[in-house]
């Protein structure tokens, strides 16, 4: 019985081989990318006052589209790398590195009728290394403002997503490109 299974499997593998010219084909492997542990960001939304739903909406956005970085609350008495707020002007975010800053969730935008979950979802996207795509339609996420107060769509598209998961890649290359204080102001 052993033997008929070890010659059922050599034949098998013959005939693979047979059929793929002789050649052996290597199973596809993951990427060091797909295996790798994302980076973790740390966010403090104590201060995002009638926005903290809409934050952590925001936040759940981001680390479902995305696997090298994933955000999650600070823990208490640790630093945290990224701070979110709340105030009366536009949304903003004030990027000090690439996965560090300020996050402004300003209430005009909101008084205008621009849905805070986007507001919350475009703002982090500054923060992962996203430029603002303006004009642009309602299927970005970093369009912004742009799209209208009728856009509600808080996911980052195919690009977006992509474009976060090589500033995170990179590791320190990436940080070093982002090392200087930017404002975006959406």
């Amino acid at each position: 019985m052993v033997r008929n299974a070890i010659r059922a499997a050599l034949v098998g593998t013959s005939l693979t081989l047979a059929l793929l010219g002789g050649q052996a084909v290597a199973a596809p492997t993951e990427s060091p990318h797909d295996t790798a542990a994302p980076e973790v960001l740390t966010y403090d939304a104590g201060g995002s006052a009638e926005f903290a739903d809409a934050v952590d909406s925001g936040v759940n956005v981001w680390n479902e589209s995305v696997k090298a970085v994933r955000l999650e609350p600070v823990k208490d008495g640790e630093q945290a790398n990224v701070r979110i707020v709340a105030d009366d002007g536009w949304p903003r975010a004030e990027t000090t590195s690439l996965g560090n800053g300020t996050v402004y969730m300003g209430r005009e935008a909101v008084q205008e009728g621009h849905d805070t979950i986007r507001i919350a979802s475009h703002e982090l996207g500054h923060i992962l290394g996203l430029p603002d795509v303006k004009p642009g339609p309602c299927s970005s996420l970093m369009s912004g403002a742009s799209a209208g107060t009728s856009c509600t769509n808080a996911k980052p598209d195919a690009s977006e997503k992509a474009e976060v998961e090589e500033n995170f890649a990179q590791g320190s290359a990436a940080t070093e490109k982002f090392e200087r204080t930017l404002v975006f102001q959406d």
